[in-house]
């Protein structure tokens, strides 16, 4: 005669019933994972980004040290006209001009504007003297009217990039290229950095550039050529009315190869 299950035991099959779907949930969950939308899981990639950014930097004014005034979020690509934006760099353009006119430094500052940018070019005794990086007073009062010039317009601003330059110091022999290049590109960052902590456009939206003595735009025969060489350029660029992407949303694009690959 059969014996009778208990009842309320429970079988070692409801068990294993269990653990396999669980398993099943788990490998589907997986699966989803692997196949989210590429484009979108870079945006959400990007959005975790910036946020970090932020908080890292902190609060402006609190635990940072700087007061970051951040681009005016009133201000909206699609509702910018080209108008604005060319007004607002020659606005810029004629302020260093003034500047330079006042102070007798014409020969040591130009300035050229094209469609969306302003080019301002520094000869490097404005700002170093001989092979240093070391910022003179004096061309910090020069960065500080520069600064007070872009501040009005700085939500208007898409890039701020600072180019340092030095030149070859013999006609037939270039320069040691650790030392031609590491100077080049400390004298663009030491610029960066002061104009910076003026909170005058998003810290996102500077860029430093080193270019060592290989875009002269003089010869290496004689002094004067050579001095012409040795400079530092500012280049502000316009946001764009007709594009959504800031140079700094281009920056992400690039990276996470969104863009179409040619064959």
């Amino acid at each position: 005669m059969k014996k009778k299950r208990k009842a309320g035991g429970a079988s070692w099959m409801d068990t294993y019933g269990d653990m396999v779907t669980l398993l099943l949930c788990f490998f589907v969950l997986l699966y989803s994972m692997s196949s989210v939308d590429q484009e979108k899981w870079a945006a959400v990639v990007q959005s975790f980004q910036r946020e970090t950014a932020s908080e890292t930097m902190g609060t402006p004014g609190q635990g940072t040290g700087l007061e970051y005034n951040l681009n005016d979020s009133s201000i909206k690509p699609d509702e910018v006209t080209e108008e604005q934006v060319a007004e607002a760099l020659s606005e810029i353009a004629e302020k260093v001009e003034e500047y330079a006119a006042q102070n007798n430094m014409q020969q040591q500052i130009s300035i050229s504007q094209g469609a969306g940018y302003v080019f301002i070019t520094f000869q490097d005794a404005v700002f170093f003297a001989g092979d240093s990086y070391d910022l003179l007073d004096s061309g910090a009062k020069v960065l500080d009217v520069i600064a007070e010039a872009i501040r009005p317009q700085g939500g208007l601003i898409d890039e701020l990039r600072v180019m340092g330059h030095t030149s070859q110091g013999s006609a037939d022999r270039a320069n040691n290229p650790e030392v031609d290049r590491f100077l080049s590109s400390n004298r663009a960052a030491t610029v960066t950095v002061y104009l910076q902590e003026k909170n005058i456009v998003d810290p996102d939206r500077l860029v430093s550039v080193a270019y060592g003595q290989w875009r002269p735009i003089a010869g290496f025969d004689t002094s004067e050529e050579r001095a012409k060489n040795r400079r530092v350029e500012l280049m502000i660029t316009g946001i764009n009315p007709d594009s959504m992407e800031s140079s700094v949303d281009q920056y992400f694009t690039t990276r996470t190869g969104d863009g179409e690959t040619q064959e």
